[in-house]
């Protein structure tokens, strides 16, 4: 009797039989090599810190230095001996900045160790550039630093926003202060309402209006062809308009109420009506 296996064709066998999947072999370890390194990089680890427990003494001295007009150094050093933890090896450096950081009128901090159990702690004070609101300074980048100060400088020009919009009237005052010197005027005040509407007091008493629209622009103009006008007259100009598409508007000073009128030597079309979203 002939076998039906018999009958099929070897490659047909051989296609009907199911391969078996090949396991993934893990790559020998040679553990005998690799157990002297082991045990050398533990006795290293063992001696480092055995080293450091040894030259962990106690902080026994505090050195604080920096040019100081707000901050107290005595502060500066209890707020380290308040908040220290561990020894001259151990201590948290970055905490302890962070903690001196966060005392009023210091804007850095730097904490380094000095041999053998000392800390030496660089102070940098923040220096106010404007105030914000009644109370409030900022500094030369803007940031509110001290909401309630006790005393504010009353040389300092003013600046009046919305909640979160210090940096952006700061930034608009640090871009008109130096240009605006050159030609002898000075800052007293910038206010941003909560329609978007910005305005500028001069020291001499002049005020500009600037609108909504067309910041930047409008800044240029002033810049340009507005300021010159106030600092050949301060004493009559009472304020300008800035808050239209080709020109500006002057109110006169005088006996009574100040009298708004096209800025001398412009053309007719500064009479135009003021734009509506000003």
């Amino acid at each position: 009797m002939i076998a039906l296996r018999d009958l099929w064709p070897r490659r047909a066998r051989n296609r009907a039989r199911v391969e078996k999947p090949r396991r993934f072999k893990l790559p020998a370890v040679p553990w005998k090599r690799l157990a002297p390194l082991a045990v050398g990089v533990g006795a290293v680890a063992v001696l480092a810190g055995s080293i450091a427990l040894a030259l962990d003494r106690p902080v026994r001295r505090i050195d604080v230095a920096g040019s100081f007009q707000r901050v107290s150094p005595l502060d500066v050093e209890q707020v380290v001996r308040s908040r220290l933890r561990g020894g001259f090896v151990t201590a948290n450096l970055e905490a302890l900045q962070r903690s001196i950081e966060a005392l009023p009128w210091v804007d850095r901090a730097r904490v380094q160790r000095r041999w053998p159990d000392a800390l030496l702690v660089q102070v940098t004070e923040q220096a106010a550039s404007a105030r914000w609101g009644a109370t409030g300074l900022l500094n030369a980048r803007g940031e509110l630093f001290l909401r309630d100060a006790r005393h504010v400088p009353p040389e300092l020009p003013r600046l009046d926003g919305p909640d979160g919009s210090e940096r952006q009237v700061a930034e608009l005052l640090f871009q008109l202060q130096p240009r605006l010197a050159e030609i002898g005027l000075r800052i007293s005040a910038l206010r941003l309402d909560p329609r978007g509407a910005w305005e500028l007091e001069l020291a001499n008493g002049v005020s500009v209006r600037f609108g909504r629209r067309q910041l930047q622009e409008r800044v240029e103009r002033f810049i340009k062809v507005g300021a010159p006008v106030v600092a050949g007259r301060p004493n009559d100009i009472a304020f300008l308009d800035m808050r239209y598409s080709n020109g500006f508007t002057v109110g006169w000073r005088t006996t009574g109420a100040p009298q708004s009128r096209p800025a001398a030597g412009e053309d007719r079309e500064l009479s135009q009506k003021r734009d509506q979203d000003a």
